[in-house]
């Protein structure tokens, strides 16, 4: 039995999140014949394929587990990498923020480890497509297998191509720039982008973040915006709810803008104005 669409059981070949003591939690591929060792026992997967997904289990030595799907969010903080990632913080908000859903076609530039192509791709599915272009061979390939061992391969199409060069797309919904100097590609970005279209970055610090605003000033570009993201998670313990002692605070800056006729830049009216707010829909 399948509710929405999804099996209720875990089948061969499906991707596990087994949560342990003290919420340490790992995720495994299930495969007939194989086992799971952990700090705490082994578990068999063959006593995990056909069993309800939400079910408790136990390793041989009577630890429990809780056996579910992972999420999106859970694929992104534990795949393989060697690069900073776009964290889910970041991703999740910039999704919305520029308008990525299914049936988008979206660029990325560069793929990194692949943490941002997997929510891109899972956002636009089944329809849309995710163009990411990395120059570092080793790096796509990396992006490409955590991309296939999450199953969104379908949706993505890697370019190993230096961007300076150009995309080879044009037209697309949104363009995302993952780079050290994305103010050297915004002509790049305006040939891809539809008008109207939507222009994102991410960038560690203030001082790049402030070269790409003037790269922004008289390119065709509008409404630009810098947004940071802090979370704070709370321990989950209702005679003592406080904060969590550490918090997931500064992992980069977004800046955000959309794609203008050309020629139209300027009424856009840039100086210092500041988005608060604006009328209701009507």
């Amino acid at each position: 039995m399948s509710v929405g669409g999804k099996p209720s059981c875990a089948r061969a070949g499906d991707l596990a999140l087994l949560v342990g003591p003290k919420r340490r939690w790992r995720i495994v591929r299930l495969e007939p014949g194989q086992t799971l060792q952990t700090h705490h026992g082994v578990l068999n997967h063959d006593d995990l394929i056909g069993r309800p997904w939400g079910s408790r289990v136990a390793t041989h030595l009577g630890h429990p587990y809780l056996f579910l799907p992972p999420s999106i969010h859970d694929l992104i903080l534990r795949i393989r990498r060697i690069t900073q990632i776009v964290y889910p913080k970041e991703a999740g908000y910039l999704l919305l923020k520029m308008n990525i859903g299914p049936g988008s076609h979206v660029i990325e530039a560069g793929s990194g480890s692949g943490g941002l192509t997997l929510a891109l791709a899972h956002a636009v599915r089944p329809d849309g497509r995710v163009y990411s272009y990395e120059t570092r061979s080793e790096m796509q390939r990396l992006a490409r297998r955590n991309v296939e061992r999450a199953g969104l391969a379908d949706v993505v199409e890697f370019r190993l191509r230096d961007i300076v060069e150009g995309f080879e797309e044009t037209g697309v919904n949104a363009l995302f720039l993952d780079l050290p100097t994305p103010w050297d590609y915004l002509e790049q970005a305006y040939a891809a982008l539809v008008n109207g279209g939507y222009l994102g970055a991410v960038l560690p610090t203030a001082n790049q973040v402030a070269r790409l605003l003037a790269a922004l000033e008289p390119a065709p570009f509008g409404l630009p915006e810098v947004e940071e993201i802090l979370l704070r998670a709370y321990k989950t313990v209702p005679a003592r709810l406080r904060p969590v002692d550490r918090m997931v605070a500064h992992t980069g800056y977004l800046v955000f803008a959309r794609s203008l006729v050309s020629g139209d830049a300027e009424a856009e009216g840039r100086g210092d104005a500041e988005r608060t707010g604006g009328d209701d829909v009507s």
